[in-house]
């Protein structure tokens, strides 16, 4: 059976996490997401934190006993057999294109404004380089991701806390509380509207475990990874949205692309500093597409494996030991929907949300099922207040699904329709 070569530890693990949590959540939809809830979005970063939260303790404990790449494919492929874990497969493939696809847009509109480009073909040829610039990279080898993913997360990071210290100094002197009421302005269905698009800012954490057959000590260093990337970015996102709306009118926030850019400008005149903040964006977009390629094609690589896609996705490069053939197919199936689809930013990031919550309430069932399955399984980390962490996890993914738009509930269930067909015409006969 192909495997793949052990190359990264926890900070390595940890970095491609954060690098992936940290994109256009932050920089592009957290305005989106302030236009919806107000100044509850402050509520609304803790709301989508804390379910995230959740799910990251369930994958923590199922990924230090189950090694084989693939996450959310594989643990439900133990608990439940192969058409959930075909059926998380399916849908996570498609949206996890769609998410990356998402970003290159928002790296698209950055790079552009940073760059005084106007009309439609810049935008277009941005949204399709940037995920071929990172498929090539993706080729190349996951310790090289990893490397590029430890120094732009520390840029990425850096950009962030200079934000939060420039804000607090600029609140400590314009601090004004109409900002922050009324705190709820279109109820507490707004705030979970605000939940359930900021929600992508959370889910990179999910990568950690689809690194696993590449990663050293699997069983220690993906829990480490997981809840290390998950601490630090929650953190920097709740403060990053306590800023946010104590500087900037939420109602204007609700119609800007680029938030973080406009709050810079408000809270500094200092060029040196606007212009970093800018280029932070692009480098923190640019490198959630990079993860969501290497995620992507594990997922597809290991579902190739297990006779569910076809064969040839689990072809390894001799020479870079990476799946290069699911490497090629994500990169540009990304590159295509990023071009096509570049004015439909808000309706393909609330794709990617519906397909993750998904994912995500079956790595909850997952971890249950599995508890009971299997009791006597070594297990290096387990989930505390056990099963109420579960169980919340599972409730509160479907509260937020059900937050989404009807758009993303359609989208995804056509495509959870088509795979389903297929798994009973043509795969499960082949098996």
């Amino acid at each position: 059976m192909a495997s793949l070569k052990k190359e990264i530890g926890t900070f390595g693990a940890a970095s491609i996490g954060i690098t992936n949590i940290i994109g256009a959540g932050i920089f592009v939809l957290s305005g989106v997401a302030a236009g919806l809830a107000g100044p509850s979005v402050i509520l609304s970063f803790l709301i989508a934190g804390f379910v995230s939260l959740l799910t990251a303790l369930s994958s923590a404990e199922l990924a230090s006993f189950i090694t084989e790449t693939g996450g959310g494919y594989a643990f439900t492929k133990r608990a439940f057999g192969r058409f959930w874990s075909f059926l998380v497969g399916w849908l996570g493939y498609f949206d996890s294109i769609v998410g990356a696809a998402s970003v290159s847009v928002g790296f698209a509109a950055y790079f552009t404004s940073l760059f005084g480009l106007e009309g439609t073909i810049p935008v277009i040829l941005a949204a399709f380089c940037l995920p071929i610039v990172m498929l090539v990279l993706n080729l190349i080898g996951i310790k090289e991701v990893s490397r590029a993913a430890s120094g732009i997360v520390m840029v990425k990071i850096f950009a962030l806390v200079l934000i939060l210290f420039l804000g607090g100094f600029y609140l400590s002197g314009h601090y004004n509380l109409n900002h922050y009421t009324p705190f709820f302005p279109k109820g507490f269905q707004g705030t979970l509207n605000g939940s359930a698009i900021i929600f992508f800012a959370f889910v990179g954490f999910n990568i950690i475990t689809l690194m696993s057959e590449e990663t050293k000590n699997p069983k220690k260093t993906i829990p480490k990874a997981i809840l290390l990337a998950f601490a630090v970015t929650f953190v920097l996102y709740v403060g990053i949205g306590l800023v946010e709306v104590g500087v900037l009118d939420w109602k204007g926030l609700g119609t800007e692309a680029s938030p973080l850019h406009d709050l810079v400008t408000k809270i500094t005149d200092n060029k040196m500093i606007i212009d970093f903040v800018s280029f932070a964006a692009l480098i923190a977009t640019g490198s959630v597409t990079m993860g969501s390629i290497a995620g992507t094609s594990r997922a597809s690589f290991a579902m190739s494996r297990d006779g569910l896609f076809p064969k040839w996705f689990s072809y390894i490069n001799n020479r870079f030991g990476t799946p290069f053939i699911a490497i090629i197919v994500s990169g540009i199936a990304v590159a295509v929907i990023a071009s096509v689809f570049f004015e439909s930013l808000g309706i393909i990031a609330s794709i990617f949300n519906f397909g993750i919550l998904f994912t995500y309430t079956l790595i909850s069932l997952s971890l249950i099922k599995l508890r009971k399955k299997e009791p006597d399984a070594i297990r290096s980390f387990k989930v505390p207040f056990y099963p109420v962490v579960p169980i919340a996890a599972i409730c509160s993914s479907i509260l937020l699904m059900y937050y989404l738009s009807d758009t993303a509930k359609i989208a995804s269930a056509i495509w959870a329709a088509i795979g389903v067909i297929l798994y009973i015409v043509v795969i499960r006969k082949s098996l």
